[in-house]
């Protein structure tokens, strides 16, 4: 009576124990269709992402562009200039 209890207390114990690690291996719902969709979602996000971020980074270096600042400033002046001896 007693090995008995105690083989099946060592056989509960090992299964506890082995248990968590059987279920990491595989997971429960494992779909075989679902990896190449997550892979062409994740990298479809990311194509996106970068998109977003050249077109940002053109938008910005346009806006603050300091050569054309500069170009459009000698215009400005150059036009008040022409005005002001025309006159």
């Amino acid at each position: 009576m007693k090995n008995t209890l105690i083989s099946a207390l060592t056989i509960f114990v090992a299964a506890v124990t082995i248990a968590p690690t059987a279920f990491a291996v595989e997971p429960a719902n494992f779909n075989l269709q679902e990896q190449p969709l997550e892979t062409l979602d994740q990298h479809t996000k990311t194509t996106t992402y970068q998109t977003i971020k050249i077109e940002y980074l053109t938008i910005y270096s346009k806006a603050n562009d300091p050569i054309d600042n500069i170009q459009e400033a000698r215009l400005n002046a150059l036009d008040e200039r022409t005005k002001s001896v025309v006159r």
